[in-house]
Formats: structure tokens, C-alpha cells, sequence
């Protein structure tokens, strides 16, 4: 069997911060960002994508705060369904254009995935995912009185709305995704961490307000599916010790456990390069050969191995 990879490319990949976020721009930056991963076709993997809906989320909630008085609102899974959607259709008509492009013959096709988590993780109770736009802090608690919000204080004066971020436990319609995968078919899948869901009383699924780190459902998946290597695509060449100080270290090519030593010591935030690393190490321990971080433009070195932070089981 060829090799499987799975590849998860952060939101602000396709929406940077700095920008506006229009559909053409996203669309520019998604064409840019498939470019970049073009090797990966060139090499025959088999291939399963995921991505971040981070900025894009948080814009369908903005809308939905701008619009509340004339359209009926929609709770948050259903808006991360709606990414899954929207971003999906993004990545796999822009695909599709470069490998007709380039003459290659490989279907793409999105799934819009459910993931199932826990409903008594102790983060339903506890939120702490940042969330939608930055507000003063009379203006945020105003909404939050409004919206039935819980609010934090992200950085001094800037205000945002949190909400739970569960461990996803089980990723819906896995056996299709490795059936695809292992055909060859490039599939999109589990944008945005998944739809968080739960099995209720009734022993039903039920939809949750909350989201889902993608970089953790990536690791997930990529067990799910046998993947041999998990590239987690951010917008930072390599991840470091001591980020930010005088004392930073590039983190280059290290083991499994050197790895699980840095995660254990705290040495990276938990709303940044953590749950990378903990969705690293998941990998690593459960089938994966090996982990790359790295930003969109040093993939094509990265895979010659001069790139990168490599974590591999060697």
C-alpha cells in the first residue's frame, strides 16, 4: 500500500489576521497553500486534509450578532458545519482546478465530519476557547448579558467570548474516510476539529455548543485511518523552546521522547503549540512514524527532511 498522510492546515493559513477575510482572498490564499502541497501528489501519497475554521467561525458568529434582529440565530456546531462546508469547497475546487492543471487523475471530496467527545469532559463546564471578535470589556459583558456569552479577558482591555474546547474521542464515518483515502480519492475531512457531538440519554447524537482542536482530531484521524505521518501546517517555520526570548531554540529533528519531555515541562502554550504537541505524541504513539510542524512555505524543504521540527518513533 502506498504511504498515508494526513496534512491539517491552520485557519489563518487560508484567512491570515491581518487581512479583511473575503472570499477572494481566501480563495487566493487556499490556491498558494495547495501549491505548496503539490509534492505530496508528486509523490504519490494517499492523502486526507484537514484545516482550522478559527477566523472563519468567528465571522459567522459576528454575522449572526450583526443580523440577530431580523434572521434567526444558529448555535455553534451548526456554524462549524457551515465552515466545514464552505472551507471544504474552498480547498477541493482549487485542488481540483491545479490537478486538472497538471493533468492528474485523483477525485477530491469533502466530508462534513462529526466527532464525538465526551459530554462529561470537565472543559463543558469550564470554558476557555477564545472565540469571535475583540470587544472593551463594557461592550463584552453588554453581549454577553445580550447572548447568554461567558467572557475572559484575553489580553489587557480585549475582551472575547469562550466557550468549551472538549478532547475529541471518536471520529464518525472513519471506516469511509480510510476506504477513501486508501483508493487514492484526496478527501477533506474534520474541518474545524469536527462538529462536536455527543451521544445522549436516548442514545442519540446530539450537537454541542462548543469546538474542537483540529490538531488534536488530526491525530485522531490519522489513527483512524493508519496514516504513517501527520504534518501539522502553522505560521511558524519550527517549533521552539523558550519561544520569544533571547534563550530560543529552534527544535529541528528530535525523538518521541525528547518530545514528551518539552510537552511535560510546559515548555509550549496551551493555546498555541500544546495541543500540537499533544496531538503529536497521540500520533506517534498510536501507528504514526513520524510528525512535521512547519509553515506552508517550508513544507517543500520539510520533506526532504532539511525543514522543519521532525518528531519521528526512530
Amino acid at each position: 500500500m502506498k504511504k498515508s498522510v494526513i496534512i491539517a492546515l491552520g485557519g489563518n493559513a487560508l484567512s491570515p489576521k491581518q487581512e479583511a477575510g473575503t472570499i477572494n482572498q481566501q480563495f487566493a490564499h487556499t490556491r498558494d497553500s495547495l501549491n505548496a502541497l503539490m509534492d505530496f501528489i508528486s509523490l504519490d501519497y494517499n492523502i486526507c486534509l484537514t484545516h482550522g475554521n478559527g477566523p472563519q467561525v468567528g465571522n459567522e458568529l459576528y454575522r449572526m450578532q450583526l443580523t440577530h434582529n431580523l434572521i434567526p440565530s444558529l448555535p455553534l456546531g451548526v456554524c462549524v458545519a457551515e465552515t466545514q462546508g464552505s472551507i471544504g469547497y474552498m480547498i477541493q475546487q482549487s485542488l481540483q482546478n491545479l490537478l486538472k492543471q497538471k493533468s492528474i487523475d485523483r477525485e477530491v471530496v469533502t466530508l462534513i465530519t462529526q466527532t464525538i467527545v465526551d459530554i462529561d469532559d470537565p472543559s463543558i463546564n469550564n470554558p476557555k476557547k477564545f472565540i469571535g471578535q475583540v470587544y472593551k470589556e463594557n461592550e463584552a459583558k453588554a453581549l454577553a448579558e445580550k447572548f447568554g456569552w461567558k467572557i475572559k479577558e484575553q489580553n489587557k482591555n480585549e475582551w472575547r467570548q469562550v466557550v468549551s474546547s472538549p478532547l475529541p474521542k471518536f471520529i464518525e464515518h472513519g471506516r469511509s474516510i480510510e476506504t477513501l483515502v486508501n483508493n487514492g480519492i484526496i478527501v477533506i475531512a474534520s474541518g474545524g476539529g469536527g462538529i462536536p457531538t455527543y451521544w445522549n440519554k436516548n442514545n442519540q447524537l446530539e450537537g454541542l455548543d462548543a469546538v474542537i482542536d483540529k490538531d488534536l482530531s488530526a491525530g485522531l484521524l490519522g489513527r483512524v485511518i493508519k496514516a504513517k505521518e501527520l504534518w501539522i501546517i502553522t505560521d511558524v517555520d519550527f517549533a521552539c523552546l523558550n519561544f520569544g526570548e533571547k534563550t530560543e531554540k529552534k527544535l529541528k529533528k528530535i525523538s518521541f521522547l525528547e518530545a514528551k519531555k518539552y510537552y511535560e515541562e510546559g515548555h509550549f502554550q496551551a493555546g498555541s503549540m500544546g495541543p500540537k504537541f499533544q496531538a503529536a505524541l497521540y500520533f506517534l504513539k498510536h501507528h504514526g512514524e513520524k510528525v512535521i510542524i512547519t509553515s506552508i512555505d517550508g513544507v517543500k524543504k520539510a520533506i526532504n527532511g532539511e525543514y522543519g521540527t521532525i518528531i519521528s518513533n526512530n
